[in-house]
């Protein structure tokens, strides 16, 4: 058992099972969302318990293994290595308003989209609810700079990860921990429909950024395979079902992919299929993966493309590239590392 899995009540349930009174639980729940990395660090516990807490329940923080700072916009890139060996991937991103993480939420992914280096090689196992905290966490206590912001938008698909992935929500949120507020989280799917509508029912306050990436089944399902299993009327069909009881627009990330999915029929297609759903678009240059002959869009049809949907009633804003000179997207460090080891 991990601690900082635990809720704070969950935390006093088990140190009453040692003896422990609760002011010892919020003590240590304190210290570990402070980023400790051993109980040594808990000065106002007694050595005893320390050496206890060490033996029953260890702490396993992450290693940094490559990090890697870009000299354009101060991104900071971490490649983690977790207890077991397998490393994911952290990305800091400064923006005026803060900054914000953006997390993996599994070792590798089983989704299989064609343009992302996460998927390559499938899923490897879940993150556990502490090993997504720590991320914040270290990433937060390495780069000294404060986090506000949380993206799961990393490696892996969150909603796969659905009961571990509620857990760090609750927690990063906690007024102990982090607290985090729930309007600065964003959640990232490629439109697992069912988990979609679990999401719903729990009305959560946070933004819900849907993957589109296509205007239709058929270009859909070539870059998609997730959209064979539910296809894009029902995932529209979800994404209006959790507006209903949510009242949170959606955002719709949109990698603008040459040839594929920018042209101008695209857009005009996503502003019929979209009429009445309060949404916005990020529409996203893509990334080049090495083993992908997916090509990124011109700036100028990524420019039309934007034109359309505004002048159509949906608003669109061009994600700007940040870290293109550390590998910043999903998946390419923790390849790259892989490759080198192998």
């Amino acid at each position: 058992m991990n601690l900082k899995s635990l809720t704070l009540p969950e935390m006093a349930a088990e140190f009453q099972k040692l003896g422990q009174p609760g002011f010892r639980a919020k003590q240590v729940y304190t210290w570990l969302h402070k980023g400790a990395r051993s109980y040594d660090e808990m000065t106002n516990l007694p050595k005893a318990l320390r050496e206890a807490l060490a033996e029953k329940y260890p702490i396993c923080p992450p290693k940094v293994v490559r990090k890697q700072e870009s000299q354009r916009d101060g991104t900071i890139k971490y490649l983690w290595q977790l207890h077991d060996g397998n490393c994911v991937e952290t990305v800091l991103m400064r923006y005026h308003y803060g900054n914000t993480v953006c997390i993996s939420t599994e070792v590798g992914c089983r989704m299989g989209c064609a343009f992302c280096a996460s998927t390559l090689g499938g899923l490897v196992r879940r993150l556990e609810p502490h090993e997504m905290l720590d991320q914040v966490l270290f990433t937060q206590v390495d780069s000294g700079l404060p986090v506000s912001h949380i993206v799961l938008m990393g490696i892996g698909e969150p909603l796969d990860n659905f009961d571990n992935v509620m857990r760090f929500l609750e927690l990063v949120n906690s007024p102990e921990g982090m607290n985090i507020s729930m309007r600065h989280i964003s959640l990232s799917t490629c439109g697992l429909v069912p988990k979609i509508d679990e999401l719903a029912k729990r009305k959560l306050q946070l933004t819900l950024s849907v993957s589109l990436h296509a205007p239709n089944d058929e270009t859909r399902n070539k870059i998609m395979p997730v959209n064979r299993a539910y296809p894009s009327e029902e995932l529209l069909n979800a994404c209006r079902r959790y507006y209903a009881q949510t009242s949170r627009r959606i955002s719709f990330e949109y990698a603008m992919i040459d040839g594929v999915n920018d042209s101008e029929a695209d857009a005009k297609e996503l502003l019929r299929r979209l009429k009445g759903l309060p949404a916005h678009f990020n529409l996203i240059p893509l990334n080049h993966v090495e083993e992908s002959p997916l090509k990124p869009s011109s700036r100028a049809a990524v420019a039309k493309f934007q034109k359309i949907l505004e002048d159509g009633g949906i608003p669109a804003t061009v994600r700007r590239t940040l870290g293109g000179d550390i590998d910043a997207s999903c998946g390419q460090l923790r390849r790259k590392y892989n490759k080198e080891k192998n």
